[in-house]
């Protein structure tokens, strides 16, 4: 006799490796994404990051494995995560909106030629879809790693990494896969590892 837990992991474990058998259909945007990253810090650029919940996470994951390492010991690279700076993201929450919180912190350290990701599982979140659009006009590339449908902000970004399931668990299961791949292309495109 199985329990309902071992029943919950089961199922989970399905929809997890379903999904995951149709993520190979997003190597050009990955791939694309990862060149235009890489491109960005090899001229000095910057790679910023923001979400909400599980994907402020995820953005802190990943910019720590460029400050930090990867694959291999190798010089820090210029991830921020917007999502970190408690005292930026009150400040702005309180006196400006929740929805500024990342656009404002944008505005004060990207510059044209940075890159910024933008998570967001359900692709619309507010203060995501604000940072994006500071981001385009500032000239920031800007790549959307979404699920659903790529919500509001699949057209928005230069690239929009879509994963294609409407789970929020397996969608940031899929964002951590994809994170870690693009630290590793990263690397690879600036001869890093």
């Amino acid at each position: 006799m199985t329990s309902s837990s071992d029943t919950l992991f089961q199922t989970n474990l399905a929809e997890h490796l379903q999904l995951f058998q149709q993520l190979s259909g997003l190597t050009p945007e990955i791939n694309d994404a990862g060149r235009r990253i890489a491109a960005a810090l090899a001229q000095g650029g910057k790679l910023m990051l923001c979400g909400n919940g599980g994907s402020a996470a995820d953005a802190q994951h990943i910019a720590s494995e460029l400050t930090g390492r990867f694959i291999q010991e190798r010089r820090p690279l210029a991830g921020i995560a917007l999502t970190t700076d408690s005292s930026a993201l009150t400040c702005i929450g309180n006196d400006y909106a929740f929805d500024e919180v990342f656009a404002r912190q944008l505005r004060a350290l990207g510059r044209a030629g940075d890159v910024l990701i933008g998570i967001s599982t359900s692709g619309n979140s507010a203060n995501v879809v604000k940072a994006v659009q500071a981001a385009r006009e500032m000239g920031v590339t800007v790549i959307g790693l979404l699920g659903r449908d790529g919500g509001a902000l699949k057209p928005l970004s230069d690239v929009a990494i879509v994963v294609p399931s409407k789970v929020t668990a397996r969608i940031q299961e899929a964002h951590i896969l994809i994170g870690h791949t693009l630290c590793g292309l990263i690397e690879h495109e600036l001869g890093l590892a």
